[in-house]
């Protein structure tokens, strides 16, 4: 080992100190532009948002029913109000099945009692598909999966909707 001390010459310490301060004036110019990404991820999220339908449960029957209802959706610093229809029924025991409107072929709007021969049947008239009163699609029509149903909570008599899920009646 060498006790010979390696001088650092004046290219070397300006190579440095502008390397340094370049470095730190860049992490400077990054942190809020990280932070503005990364900070609503971190916010803390309520347990399942779910949105009022102005539906009374004691309304909903056997049949399916389509129900409309809106919210306000807040997306950084714009908000905006959102507009979503859900089809609502009772199943024989009593629950209330909520299913998304979309169809899982193209994404059309599926409607109830699609006409001569489609009785009792959603029914999607971009391309003829067609499922069944519980979601479950019709073999041989387009659709490959079933409908997708909302979270459903009732509270004081009220129906509310949540996230859209796979369905879970099929």
């Amino acid at each position: 080992m060498s006790d010979k001390k390696q001088p650092v010459s004046r290219r070397q310490f300006l190579n440095y100190t502008l390397t340094g301060v370049g470095g730190f004036m860049a992490a400077a110019m990054l942190s809020p532009m990280v932070r503005m990404a990364v900070d609503p991820v971190l916010q803390p999220k309520e347990g399942g948002e779910y949105h009022a339908t102005g539906t009374e449960v004691k309304n909903i029957t056997e049949e399916p029913t389509r129900v409309d209802f809106s919210y306000e959706q807040q997306d950084a610093w714009y908000v905006s109000e959102v507009s979503k229809t859900a089809w609502v029924y009772k199943n024989e025991s009593g629950d209330v099945i909520a299913f998304s409107p979309i169809c899982k072929h193209l994404g059309c709007i599926v409607k109830w009692e699609g006409g001569q021969g489609n009785e009792n049947q959603y029914y999607c008239p971009c391309h003829g598909g067609l499922y069944r009163k519980n979601g479950e699609n019709v073999p041989g029509t387009p659709p490959l999966a079933p409908l997708d149903q909302y979270k459903v909570k009732i509270q004081d008599g009220m129906l509310y909707l949540g996230e859209v899920i796979p369905n879970k009646v099929v």
